[in-house]
């Protein structure tokens, strides 16, 4: 579908104090000639007039035009504290002039710090307090998967359908979302399971009811499809590619007895829910009253710097020793240093209360937004992680795929930068940076009105 594209009424993003500078670089239609001409096609752009963003500052951006716009998507999810946090820039320019790169061969005081200060945040007694640093969740994952196969000495791991891990050989594999897969990359020893994804249920069944059937479907899994004895199960404790698929409280409770109980580790991808953005826990795996063997990190670790790491158990990081293994850039202390200043800033300013309090404020909005269009099917996610499906009927439950390009497409109009996921990509994923005030939540919300209406219509639909 195509709506024309109506111009806002008085809606902006919330005035701020910082003033852009004024931009002399390359235009936008050579910068798009240099991306057609030398860059690999397969990069994606979100609009039909892609976007060009020349600079930031804390929760909005601009582009070559001077025009601002609330990033609500946070440079997908990586951005946690702000865009060029003036903390951030003058730590980083600071280690910048002092020592660009040295590898883990050599001894640095930074990275000793910052996973010290990630083990201090993990649950007591859980003995999650071994790191190693990577440039992305990609790298992350891939590590986790490797010590878990090494600990256990089982070749089977368990991720979850509608799942997102990377992008990787291996990662990919992990990854059961049709859209993110390749049909030439093999799979080999990665079986999926049922996530607990309410809205859709695959049994047609209703929570509590169900008693949660989802979950416990991962024994009969392991007993057909695998040996009866696993590496690892790796999951999301809230689904981010996925649309923000939010399982009932105690869907992990159930899978982690049962991967114990065959042999495995479980691996929590924190890679988005990480670092308070849940707002109710620092981790997301927190709300759900588990304690993974190893934690995966990437994104609002370092703020938007290339940054990653994986947290085990000492005695499971013990089962890298048996050969050797390296990251050149790993660990940096640029990246490094960019990640203790993000985690500092965090721990300092109140950034998890933000997100609980400013999230909590925003959903509210959102659930009033639900009883007003029928396009919205369903409201979920915690804290500053939310996601709006869409849906043509709520009976039926259609995804509205060609809508939500038209809801995006008329929110950045209107200054206001949004996500999309879910195997339909019918699910706004709203994922600002963690520094969001509750104006620039009354903004989101008001804008998305506007745009809901002018797609779908308006008019008064009670919740399912």
């Amino acid at each position: 579908m195509s709506v024309a594209l109506q111009p806002a009424k008085t809606l902006q993003p919330p005035p701020t104090e910082h003033v852009p500078q004024p931009y002399d670089g390359p235009s936008k239609a050579e910068a798009l000639a240099l991306r057609t001409n030398y860059l690999m096609p397969g990069l994606i752009t979100y609009y039909r007039n892609p976007l060009m963003l020349v600079e930031g500052h804390m929760q909005y951006v601009w582009d070559e035009t001077g025009k601002q716009y609330l990033d609500a998507f946070a440079g997908i999810v990586s951005v946690s504290v702000g865009h060029c946090h003036p903390e951030i820039v003058a730590r980083v320019s600071e280690q910048v002039g002092r020592l660009q790169h040295t590898t883990t061969i050599y001894i640095h005081p930074a990275i000793g710090r910052f996973a010290q200060k990630l083990a201090s945040h993990m649950p007591a007694a859980s003995g999650l307090s071994a790191s190693y640093f990577t440039n992305s969740g990609s790298e992350a994952n891939e590590l986790a998967v490797l010590l878990a196969r090494e600990h256990t000495g089982h070749a089977d791991v368990v991720s979850l359908r509608n799942g997102y891990h990377g992008g990787t050989q291996g990662t990919m594999a992990l990854t059961a979302h049709s859209t993110w897969k390749f049909k030439s990359s093999p799979a080999a020893n990665v079986k999926h399971a049922t996530p607990g994804y309410c809205y859709r249920c695959p049994f047609g069944l209703t929570y509590p009811s169900c008693d949660v059937k989802c979950a416990r479907d991962l024994e009969p899994l392991i007993r057909h499809e695998t040996a009866g004895e696993i590496a690892c199960f790796i999951g999301e404790p809230i689904q981010g590619v996925g649309g923000t698929v939010t399982p009932p409280p105690e869907y992990f409770g159930i899978v982690y007895e049962i991967v114990r109980r065959y042999g495995g580790l479980c691996i929590a991808d924190e890679v988005q829910t990480g670092f308070g953005r849940t707002g109710t826990a620092f981790w997301g795996f927190e709300n759900w009253g588990v304690t993974p063997d190893m934690v995966t990190l990437a994104k609002g670790i370092g703020n938007g710097a290339p940054l990653g790491a994986c947290v085990a158990r000492r005695d499971v990081a013990g089962a890298l020793t048996r050969r050797l293994h390296f990251n050149t850039f790993g660990g940096n202390p640029v990246s490094i240093t960019q990640g203790l200043a993000t985690l500092e800033i965090i721990e300092r300013d109140g950034i998890q209360e933000n997100a609980r309090v400013v999230g909590g404020h925003l959903k509210s909005r959102l659930e009033v937004l639900q009883d007003r269009h029928a396009l919205i099917g369903e409201v979920r996610g915690m804290g500053l992680m939310l996601g709006v499906e869409l849906v043509r009927d709520r009976q039926s439950k259609e995804p509205a795929t060609a809508e939500t390009v038209e809801v995006l497409e008329l929110a950045k109009d209107r200054g206001l930068l949004l996500g999309k996921g879910g195997l339909f990509g019918n699910t706004l994923r709203i994922k600002p940076p963690m520094c969001v005030t509750k104006d620039d939540a009354d903004f989101l919300a008001d804008c998305l009105d506007e745009v809901l209406t002018i797609v779908g219509g308006s008019e008064s639909k009670p919740r399912p």
